[in-house]
């Protein structure tokens, strides 16, 4: 069973850290959320997986996936717990640069075309990732049915998912942190 309030735990106990960072998406912040010190640990993997099949019970799709190498662990823990309550339910991983050899894919895994892919990703800041992963799943024929993330840095990326016509829920905000996001002035 979910239980948000110890994964927040976890969160602050492995995963926050407070300095001056560069992410992903360019931006410079005075905390980090190390996002892979959750999905690389037992305890942690198993809450993230669960939350994140709960926030998207309510949602039609045929398999889960996101941008490699980040969502890896995410999507096969999300396939492991589904497993474990019966769900029936597909993985993919998502490439930034396509295979040099082989089938030279974006797109790997048992996904056929057609189906509805559930886009996961640890951290959101301006949704950059998720929304590449978005596009390759839709190059590759499949439908996004949702992006969901672990933490939402409130940074701008639910407003560019949604400029996107992309579905956007979280499974937590940097304010469950104590942490105020920065004024919408300052995200632009």
């Amino acid at each position: 069973m979910y239980d948000k309030q110890r994964l927040v735990e976890l969160f602050k106990e492995r995963a926050l850290k407070f300095g001056q960072f560069t992410l992903a998406s360019g931006k410079q912040a005075s905390y980090y959320l190390d996002g892979k010190q959750l999905t690389l640990h037992a305890e942690g993997l198993r809450l993230i997986s669960q939350g994140l099949l709960d926030l998207l019970e309510d949602v039609e799709f045929d398999a889960v996936g996101g941008m490699s190498i980040g969502a890896d662990p995410i999507v096969a823990g999300i396939l492991t717990v589904a497993a474990e309550r019966g769900q029936p339910l597909l993985g993919c991983l998502v490439r930034k640069e396509a295979k040099g050899h082989g089938t030279q894919k974006y797109v790997e895994g048992p996904v056929q075309p057609g189906m509805r892919i559930a886009i996961v990703e640890d951290v959101v800041t301006t949704g950059g990732s998720s929304i590449l992963a978005a596009q390759r799943i839709q190059e590759f024929g499949c439908e996004v049915a949702q992006v969901a993330t672990i933490v939402d840095r409130m940074e701008g990326g639910a407003e560019r998912f949604a400029s996107e016509n992309l579905p956007f829920r979280s499974l937590l905000t940097i304010e469950d942190f104590g942490i105020t996001p920065p004024a919408k002035d300052e995200t632009a």
